[in-house]
């Protein structure tokens, strides 16, 4: 088949087949492959998307896993540079590949789908004492074709912006291919529903990327949390200090594509666009079209964490947010600031109703803070009694309880706790959950169908969909918007319900 990457293959036979896949889901085992992988055989992964975040997976976590053997890599972009704090991949690769001048003169990380064939050809090539000439590796634009023509492939890793998350991980699943993606699930709701939906229905292993093993010390929290030191809790407040990605109005300067990147297959099922580098790299966190906002991106390993340690079972009531109001355009002529409705703030706060887990008729609320805006005082100024004011520096979690506080940092690590004034003594039993096994670990036994990740796809959806609604709240500000997620609708606001969806562009279905 020629021109794979072409509206004609977009339009047609991409189209048919998710037709018929759409209209019947069938076992691993009778699409191919045989179900899950025998513990004697490495894990084929058809590696998509090898961009900065990409590489760093794959020079650290993947290549030197003896468990996993790359067999395509994938990326609409040839090669480029990222932007300049990535610099240190450069040196990963380096490692990986034990040659010390691989890209010294780059000024920043650099990727792209050559990148990634070029150092998986290399390590194998090294680590069989063979040719890399020799290493069979499939190479795509369209991760489409990948799925289509590549038969060999076990396990989809996907490491895409936001906005091509859904259709990669719902089209894996279709072809019968386990799947791993990096956070969130997608920066759409109803496509976080259609994901959660169809891994009931397959038998492939699901995960995502959301922190569970990222902090030596959050599992605890649950345990202290369970022990009563602080009583019954009653409000979590999150807070991420320093800006947001977002704050950005659509550009109004046209400069040509870079050689070797096809726009196209990057905007994906997102609205059709001309190309600007500020919607690239890793600015596209910030853009509604692209991205999810500072929620979907640090506060995915937060609220894992808030969620898992609260046992939260139930979705929101409600959600409100409030939000900074303007934001920079950007243009040949530099950089001026307005109001605008194309990215996410640089500075919002959220909150969100929860049931109480644990008390008929309670509630728990939930605060997200962003951008430099920070709590009023009164509700952590308690923590600051006894000359104890230090906060983690990047982020944090305190969580209110009618006796007491516990704070940790944002992903839930070293965890402390006080009682209020005046209330008895309290000795906390010994702590002993174990701590979790590393999530790429945790995907080889999820594929081997020993045990289940602790973040597949059905059970990290409630907590991607209280962020996902966080940021339809930061569409629709100030509003008191209720929810109810059994009937996948809010019951207050038709503008909020129509940001549920997105028009995918023909091709890109799900």
């Amino acid at each position: 088949m020629t021109n794979m990457t072409r509206r004609n293959f977009i339009q047609s036979g991409t189209v048919a087949s998710a037709a018929v896949m759409s209209a019947v889901v069938l076992p691993r085992h009778v699409l191919g492959g045989g179900g899950y992988v025998s513990p004697n055989d490495k894990i084929n992964l058809g590696y998509v998307g090898c961009g900065i975040q990409g590489m760093r997976h794959m020079t650290m976590d993947i290549l030197p896993n003896p468990h996993f053997r790359i067999t395509a890599v994938c990326d609409p972009n040839r090669i480029s540079e990222g932007y300049i704090g990535g610099r240190e991949n450069n040196n990963w690769v380096r490692d990986l590949i034990n040659d010390p001048h691989w890209a010294e003169d780059a000024k920043s990380a650099v990727c792209g789908r050559e990148v990634g064939r070029y150092v998986t050809k290399q390590y194998y090539a090294q680590q069989s004492g063979g040719s890399p000439a020799a290493v069979a590796l499939g190479e795509y634009l369209d991760f489409r074709e990948m799925l289509e023509t590549q038969k060999d492939i076990d396990a989809v890793f996907c490491a895409t912006p936001d906005h091509l998350h859904g259709v990669v991980a719902m089209r894996a699943m279709r072809a019968g291919k386990h799947i791993i993606s990096q956070k969130p699930m997608s920066n759409i709701l109803d496509e976080a529903r259609q994901l959660r939906d169809m891994s009931r229905k397959t038998d492939v292993a699901t995960q995502l990327f959301c922190g569970v093993s990222y902090s030596t010390d959050a599992h605890l929290v649950g345990e202290l949390l369970a022990s009563g030191v602080i009583g019954t809790v009653q409000k979590v407040v999150c807070v991420l200090q320093g800006d947001g990605p977002g704050g950005m109005l659509n550009p109004t300067d046209t400069p040509p594509i870079p050689d070797g990147f096809d726009w196209n297959l990057w905007t994906g099922p997102a609205a059709e666009r001309a190309y600007h580098p500020t919607y690239t790299h890793g600015v596209f966190r910030g853009w509604y079209d692209f991205g999810s906002g500072s929620l979907g991106d640090t506060g995915t390993y937060t609220f894992y964490q808030v969620f898992r340690a609260l046992g939260l079972a139930s979705p929101p009531r409600n959600v409100q947010a409030t939000r900074s109001e303007f934001g920079w355009t950007f243009s040949e002529n530099g950089r001026s600031r307005q109001p605008g409705n194309a990215s996410f703030p640089q500075a919002s706060r959220v909150s969100w109703e929860f049931a109480h887990p644990a008390i008929t008729g309670a509630t728990i609320d939930l605060h997200w803070y962003d951008g430099g805006i920070t709590p009023p005082d009164d509700e952590w100024m308690a923590w600051a009694e006894n000359g104890d004011s230090l906060l983690p520096p990047d982020g944090y979690i305190l969580y209110f309880g009618s006796e007491g506080m516990i704070l940790c940092d944002h992903m839930g690590g070293n965890p402390k706790w006080k009682r209020y004034p005046n209330r008895q003594e309290f000795v906390v039993p010994a702590l002993k959950s174990p701590f979790p096994i590393p999530e790429i670990e945790q995907f080889v036994k999820a594929c081997r169908g020993e045990a289940k990740s602790e973040a597949t796809f059905e059970s990290a959806y409630l907590f991607n969909e209280t962020i996902l609604l966080g940021n339809i709240a930061l569409r629709v500000p100030r509003k008191k918007l209720k929810w109810d997620s059994e009937n996948f609708e809010f019951t207050n606001s038709d503008e909020a319900n129509a940001l549920k969806f997105r028009k995918n562009r023909p091709g890109w279905e799900l």
